[in-house]
Parts: C-alpha cells; structure tokens; sequence
C-alpha cells in the first residue's frame, strides 16, 4: 500500500514529540491517537478503492477524522500550555 497521507505527526508537526510522550502517559489520548489512526488507515483505503464504499460512507469517515483530530489538537494545546 502506498504512504498514507493524514497521519498525526504530519497533521501536527510541531507536537511530534508531544503525542509521542503522551502516548506512553496518557491513556486518553493514546485511545484517541490509536483510533484515529485506525480511521485514517480505514479512509485511506477507501480513497484507494482498496476498499470501495459509497460516498456518504467515506464523508462519515472524514467527520469521525476531523473530529476525532479536533479532539487530539485540543489535548495537545493544553498540555503545551502546562509545559
């Protein structure tokens, strides 16, 4: 499969050492990071017709995507803050 585009530390790249320490931390947010690398992987193959969906499925999972990144950016911003 080819590389998978959205991934966290390309969506945040001045947090990558941020989600790589609260992964090992903060079992909140390493649930967040996990699943929203599970949707990624699941959208990217959609996007690929790996597995072709209908288009209302796809834009589902882009809302789950962006809410679950809006999330994950909230958590971030705040432990920046503490920091």
């Amino acid at each position: 499969m080819s590389h998978t585009p959205h991934t966290l530390d390309q969506e945040f790249p001045e947090f990558v050492e941020l989600i790589d320490a609260l992964k090992g931390t903060d079992a909140h947010f390493a649930r967040l990071a996990e699943e929203y690398h599970e949707v990624n992987r699941k959208i990217h193959r959609q996007e690929t017709n790996v597995e072709p969906v209908e288009d209302l499925v796809l834009i589902e999972a882009r809302k789950r995507r962006g809410a679950l990144k809006d999330q994950i950016y909230a958590v971030l911003r705040a432990n920046q803050l503490t920091a």
